[in-house]
């Protein structure tokens, strides 16, 4: 919030959360609409960045061996990393300026197919692979249909947060406002030709 807000070519910042006048919370998910139906008074917007995501919870961490399996966490990081998101990307498409926008979903490396070299975690991996999925899928109609949108699906890094506390996050973990710096140098370089793309905070493409 506070890197765009000082950026020049950035006139007004919206962010939104559960608990903002207009809030979003995936947990109830027709909130999204809600949402995007009130800002849409104060649309177009150039650049939407969505950056919800649950990795762990007080009740889960991801699981080692496909034996902690379960339907219920799997159900969970299904509905916050792929429903969720993908929702927001549809009814927030619709508050994107069709003249130049970019619209930015925070994936995760680890959702990555083709790289997944370690195993575990299934129920984020499988979220996050659904989600890029869906991403890719929505980038291809929008060639048609927005065609001076890029639609992007980008990986964060590792970053000192919650998320990451328990994975030492607090050692290996960059802090967030030198991440958000890393992804916003990428973001501001992207054109519309880039929509598709699976990216890192340092402009790398990763294979879906």
């Amino acid at each position: 919030m506070d890197l765009l807000k000082t950026n020049p070519a950035c006139s007004e910042v919206v962010g939104i959360h559960r608990h903002t006048e207009f809030p979003i919370d995936y947990q109830n998910l027709e909130s999204i609409e809600s949402c995007a139906t009130a800002l849409s008074q104060v649309a177009p917007f150039q650049l939407i960045i969505n950056t919800i995501g649950v990795l762990h919870t007080n009740q889960w961490m991801p699981e080692k061996r496909l034996e902690d399996l379960n339907a219920e966490q799997l159900m969970e990081l299904m509905t916050v990393n792929a429903i969720g998101p993908a929702l927001t990307i549809r009814h927030f498409s619709k508050l994107l300026d069709p003249k130049n926008s970019v619209m930015v979903t925070l994936s995760a490396k680890v959702g990555s197919i083709e790289d997944n070299r370690l195993g575990g975690w299934y129920s984020y991996r499988a979220s996050k692979a659904a989600l890029n999925m869906l991403v890719k899928t929505t980038s291809i109609e929008w060639g048609r249909t927005k065609p001076n949108t890029a639609l992007i699906a980008m990986h964060p890094g590792t970053v000192n947060s919650r998320l990451s506390k328990p994975f030492r996050g607090e050692q290996i973990g960059r802090p967030a406002d030198q991440a958000a710096a890393e992804m916003f140098n990428v973001i501001e370089h992207l054109q519309k030709e880039d929509t598709g793309s699976f990216l890192t905070y340092s402009g790398e493409k990763l294979p879906w």
